[in-house]
């Protein structure tokens, strides 16, 4: 009986330390996911909403994940230097002129892009800097 505690204790604590790890790409998505909530209230919630729902026919929502994912690429584009063209969301038109956010870094921009991604019923994953610093590269 002596022996088993200890052995109990040295299994629940082996246990507790396995299952409390994160992998390197978990703790990556974590911090960026994090960092990107705090980004997006001070930078985007302003105009899109608490819930990414956007407002009414003026600005739109994040909660379509199609559109997103098909717009991955331009996304990062239009947080730096703004949007002034018309765009299709979730079957609606879209003309109001988004304010250029050119304060934001690379690193910021695949952050609150990583929030967004996988908030409002979004499921995307990292959106990673190295990705964005590419689609920057091409914005037109």
């Amino acid at each position: 009986m002596k022996i088993k505690f200890p052995l109990l204790l040295l299994v629940g604590f082996y246990v507790a330390v396995v299952s409390s790890c994160q992998g390197e790409g978990e703790m990556t998505y974590a911090r960026y996911y994090s960092v990107g909530s705090t980004i997006y209230i001070n930078h985007c919630q302003n105009c899109h909403g608490n819930n990414g729902e956007g407002l009414g026919n003026l600005i739109p929502p994040f909660t379509d994940s199609v559109y997103l994912h098909k717009n991955l690429a331009q996304l990062p584009c239009f947080i730096k230097n703004g949007l002034k063209d018309t765009i299709t969301v979730a079957g609606k038109k879209f003309s109001g002129m988004m304010p250029a956010q050119s304060s934001l870094s690379p690193i910021e921009i695949a952050e609150v892009l990583t929030y967004v991604t996988n908030s409002f019923g979004n499921k995307m994953g990292l959106v990673d800097v190295s990705k964005v610093e590419k689609d920057l590269s091409n914005c037109k």
